[in-house]
């Protein structure tokens, strides 16, 4: 089972409580869970969710996979030993059924409640994370989280243009794919043609992101290349059939592609990857699809990887 305690923030919430209502529903950006903050809370501009003026007060936003609210649903209908520390509680948001829970803990010296909310997005979780100092939990009661809760909706996609916007680099060129997805905001991105309900791997699709600390000779550079290709998440059975150090923009880069299969249907895939390094983060660009559109779909590939610009 996944526990419902899977993220934690440090929250203090207003005095008064406002109404939830639809038109006070705020997004964080990027994301497809809102809700109504508690008056005093704003948008951060250092984590997607709302904190106070003072930064002390935090309340954390965040999609999970969808089994992650399958799991605690299941584990609280079996009333399973594993929800005994901190048993989870039914709640009715905006966006339909709930489960959070209520824990005591330490913050440093000082002592604090934190609350868990875990609710199903269709094909994700929404979490919310809050936590109160127990020196204020007097005026910041669990009925004002409660009904800061319950106003906690959905939405069914988020602009492009916003998603976009919270990316380290900027992407002027989509090549017509059909769905756009940041896969955490800020972090990663995946262009694809297919979605979460159909699956991704049959038909074409990207993954864009920064990775960290990359190797600094050519040589390295070229097995750390493949490691990395050949390690990528779902894929089985990779064979190397290019590696090549390239120039990207300019600036050192490595190709590397590979045959092998990929998804629960075992799609015979052709991928690849280009590293761009420099600074001291570098772009990482994959792109898969399945072997009988990869003549179709690699210029759409290069499209995307040449119109990628640094974000000043």
């Amino acid at each position: 089972m996944m526990p419902l305690r899977l993220l934690t923030a440090v929250v203090l919430l207003a005095a008064a409580v406002r109404p939830a209502t639809a038109a006070d529903t705020v997004f964080p950006t990027g994301l497809r869970v809102g809700l109504t903050p508690l008056v005093g809370l704003s948008q951060s501009k250092s984590f997607p969710g709302f904190e106070s003026d003072d930064k002390s007060v935090k309340v954390l936003v965040a999609e999970l996979p969808a089994e992650a609210y399958r799991d605690v649903k299941q584990a609280v209908s079996a009333d399973s030993p594993a929800t005994a520390s901190a048993k989870p509680q039914s709640i009715e948001t905006a966006a339909g059924p709930a489960y959070y829970t209520i824990e005591s803990g330490k913050d440093g010296t000082g002592a604090v409640r934190r609350y868990s909310l875990i609710l199903s997005g269709g094909t994700f979780s929404g979490y919310i994370a809050v936590q109160i100092p127990d020196n204020t939990s007097k005026v910041y009661s669990e009925d004002a989280v409660r009904q800061m809760f319950s106003s906690t909706t959905v939405r069914k996609e988020v602009p492009v243009v916003e998603q976009l916007d919270t990316l380290p680099f900027k992407l002027t060129d989509l090549a017509s794919f059909k769905n756009v997805r940041t896969l955490a905001p800020g972090a990663a991105v995946i262009l694809a043609d297919g979605d979460e309900t159909t699956g991704f791997e049959p038909s074409p699709f990207m993954i864009i992101g920064l990775i960290g600390k990359t190797p600094a000779e050519a040589d390295d550079r070229a097995r750390f290349a493949q490691d990395a290709a050949t390690a990528i998440p779902g894929v089985r059975d990779a064979r190397i059939t290019v590696s090549e150090p390239i120039r990207i923009g300019g600036m050192p880069a490595y190709e590397t592609r590979i045959d092998a299969k990929s998804g629960k249907d075992n799609t015979a895939v052709t991928i690849v990857q280009w590293l761009r390094f420099g600074g001291a983060t570098s772009l990482r660009i994959v792109g898969s699809s399945p072997r009988d559109q990869w003549t179709t779909a690699f210029p759409r590939f290069r499209a995307v990887r040449d119109s990628i610009e640094p974000r000043s």
